[in-house]
């Protein structure tokens, strides 16, 4: 008799233990098998440059790669779109970006919210632009800058990687703060927009600062301020759009975002991961010399940051009559 309670009672003990089980199973076994980290844009620039330091740093922790995977076109929604369809089980990543938030408003038939759909893994960076002019333009700072474009409405330029990209958002929210009157040429790509830049052709740019920091310091592109609130370290004689111009700012953030339904411990996993990856000092110095600012936190702060920019931009862009191209 005795045998046969100790028997039931580890009949029911297992029981007991079959709800959590698998998901304790799963939560372990992961990453079981390669993982996709999809990045909306071409190869090089400072988000899949930072999404490729991540991964190569979630690769060396758990043992399984970490695959990036560029998806570009149509202002990352394509790529986006691939990770909206993917299973919910930690397998498919999305670098998610700045035009996230953007294109919630800018585009009016796309096939996934970026919100509802998507759950919020990390905040890895705020992303920096800066205000750079050619060397002919005879505005030495910002507040030289404004004054010439007011006694000049219409006749200067800005340059942007295209239509409803962040610098295009950017500079409309300069505009709509300042009253100055510049006019929008975009490129498609930020590249080409550098470039005639420095040939004069336009006469001022919202740059990342990845895409413009060289050409700064060579003395052939003039920065007259940076977008943040803060300083940065790359540029710390640079001041602030803020210091000028009140309550400015136009940061961008680079962030992990998983299909919604993700396991929370899949979430979980993941952040404390890439926190620690973020505290290492070759990623942080690396993401710092992007343009970034490391930032880090909770899924909770990460989805305060989308929801917040989701709105910001929303505004300028009805505000300004920004259309997608």
């Amino acid at each position: 008799m005795k045998f046969r309670r100790r028997a039931f009672m580890h009949l029911i003990a297992g029981a007991a233990a079959l709800p959590v089980a698998p998901h304790l199973a799963r939560a372990q076994a992961y990453p079981s098998k390669p993982v996709r980290i999809v990045v909306g844009f071409p190869a090089g620039g400072a988000t899949d440059i930072m999404a490729r330091l991540m991964g190569e740093w979630l690769t060396q922790r758990t043992g399984q790669q970490f695959i990036i995977e560029n998806k570009p076109g149509a202002s990352g929604n394509i790529g986006t779109e691939t990770v909206a369809r993917s299973p919910a089980d930690g397998y498919t990543l999305l670098q998610a970006v700045t035009p996230n938030a953007i294109n919630a408003a800018l585009y009016s038939h796309l096939s996934f919210d970026f919100i509802k759909d998507f759950a919020p893994v990390i905040y890895l960076a705020r992303l920096a632009y800066v205000v750079v002019v050619n060397p002919s333009v005879p505005a030495k700072t910002l507040p030289e800058f404004i004054a010439y474009a007011k006694a000049n409405p219409g006749k200067i330029n800005y340059g942007s990687a295209g239509q409803g990209t962040p610098q295009n958002i950017a500079c409309e929210l300069f505009k709509m703060m300042t009253g100055v009157n510049l006019v929008h040429v975009p490129y498609r790509g930020g590249a080409p927009a550098v470039a005639d830049l420095l040939a004069g052709q336009v006469q001022v740019i919202f740059a990342p600062v990845s895409e413009s920091i060289q050409q700064i310091k060579a003395g052939k592109l003039r920065a007259l301020a940076v977008t943040p609130t803060a300083r940065l370290d790359v540029l710390p004689d640079v001041p602030t759009v803020a210091e000028f111009v009140p309550g400015y700012e136009a940061s961008g953030f680079a962030g992990i975002s998983v299909p919604a339904g993700t396991p929370a411990a899949i979430i979980d996993l993941l952040n404390k991961e890439l926190n620690a990856g973020l505290a290492d000092s070759k990623i942080k110095d690396r993401i710092v010399e992007l343009g970034g600012t490391v930032m880090g936190g909770t899924p909770a702060e990460f989805s305060k940051i989308v929801a917040e920019a989701t709105e910001k931009w929303a505004k300028v862009i009805k505000f300004a009559g920004v259309k997608a191209e």
